[in-house]
């Protein structure tokens, strides 16, 4: 049982069964044996001498007493005979009392000895449990487990009220990473959490836009002193050294144009609306292979999915060019199957090392420790990749395939 709900309505109804459990053991065991002799015996002894100074005359209805030859049957209690025969004579009476339990049924019967030799028997008052006490125990444990579980199936929402819409919140962050508005309202602990979770959103909401604003900023701010070092580079009087500066500039461009279209990315959301993914594939792979690329397509799967089509567009072309310059190659298959869309890219590369793959989305990032770059790139395809395919509801995994090279698996939900 992992559900908090489920332990807070088991415990609460678990303690009040047991406090009120034990406490009708606790009345049971006092009041079980009925009233103590010490309050029964004074009683029936005043019966006994009222029956026997008025015989010989008529003894009144109210008093439930009969007559016989002889004493009542049963075992004889001999403790309380004793005490009733004490009081008796404390009250002036030589007489011989006796107490016997009922043959067959509880309860007890007191005989006294009459001058004429017969026997006067009283019932001495005895407090019965109820027929059926089983039945009777079992209903009353039933209504206490029905209205405790009542109780604490309320009390439990209303203590984890909080939890599920801190877990609802959460679930709700969008591509963004900002945490959708909470209605404020409900119980103190309820609007306390609910103003908690908005100032959390909004903060994190400012966050991000100030480190946006940052990474576009310095990208644009870097493109003044790159034109002014290219223009001082074209003066440079050897040419290898002149080819070496206007490399690196050119590396330097491509980091801040990668870092605007991140940037771009986040901020400018292009419509979403139904694209035919198997067509897409098919135009990006025509335009690779123009510009060179080893690029194959092998089965495709006429399916269609929701996105925006310019930012599906680019996030696919910039994993095609990460395989088929990286990867030495790659090929395409999409396949659709339980209202799910399956795009793989296979590369034939060297892979990346396992421990790598968790950060190969991460901006900048390459597999090379040492950042030598044989290929031209700035390091940002993968993420702004991820950055588009997580927005429109996709997933990107990347794996090294058993006979080598890279496979990256992004998967949509099929529009049907």
């Amino acid at each position: 049982m992992t559900s908090l709900r489920r332990r807070l309505i088991l415990l609460l109804v678990a303690s009040i069964v047991g406090v009120v459990g034990l406490a009708t053991a606790a009345v049971i065991s006092v009041r079980g044996g009925g009233p103590p002799p010490e309050l029964i015996m004074p009683w029936v002894a005043q019966q006994m001498e009222l029956v026997v100074r008025l015989l010989p005359s008529q003894i009144p209805d109210v008093l439930p007493v009969q007559l016989s030859d002889h004493p009542a049957g049963g075992r004889v209690d001999r403790d309380e005979t004793a005490m009733l025969n004490d009081i008796l004579r404390r009250r002036g009476l030589d007489v011989l009392a006796v107490v016997n339990d009922k043959a067959g049924e509880p309860g007890q019967l007191a005989s006294v000895r009459l001058h004429d030799n017969r026997w006067a028997i009283i019932e001495v008052p005895h407090i019965t449990p109820p027929k059926r006490e089983w039945l009777v125990l079992a209903g009353w444990i039933s209504l206490i487990v029905a209205g405790a579980t009542a109780v604490s199936v309320y009390f439990a929402s209303v203590l984890i009220r909080p939890v599920e819409m801190l877990e609802a919140a959460v679930s709700k962050i969008g591509s963004d990473g900002v945490l959708a508005a909470v209605p404020e309202v409900g119980s103190a602990e309820v609007k306390a959490t609910a103003h908690a979770l908005n100032q959390l959103s909004s903060r994190l909401k400012t966050a991000m836009e100030s480190r946006m604003r940052l990474v576009a900023a310095a990208g644009h701010d870097l493109r003044t002193p790159m034109t002014r070092m290219r223009l001082r580079a074209e003066f440079l009087a050897g040419n290898e050294e002149r080819e070496k500066w206007l490399h690196d500039l050119d590396e330097l461009d491509r980091i801040a144009d990668s870092a605007i279209r991140l940037v771009r990315e986040e901020v400018d959301q292009d419509a979403v609306e139904p694209v035919e993914l198997d067509r897409l594939v098919r135009d990006i792979e025509a335009e690779m292979v123009s510009l060179g690329h080893a690029v194959s397509v092998g089965h495709l799967d006429k399916v269609s999915v929701r996105a925006g089509a310019l930012g599906l567009r680019r996030a696919l072309r910039n994993l095609i060019v990460n395989a088929a310059t990286h990867g030495k190659g790659c090929g395409i298959s999409l396949s659709a199957a339980d209202n799910r869309a399956t795009l793989t890219i296979a590369d034939r590369g060297p892979g990346i090392p396992p421990e790598l793959l968790g950060k190969a989305f991460e901006p900048f990032f390459r597999v090379d420790p040492g950042r030598r770059q044989s290929i031209p790139g700035a390091g940002l395809g993968l993420a702004i990749a991820k950055e588009i395919i997580e927005r429109h509801g996709g997933a990107i995994t990347l794996e090294n395939r058993p006979g080598g090279g890279l496979s990256q698996k992004v998967v949509f939900d099929a529009v049907s």
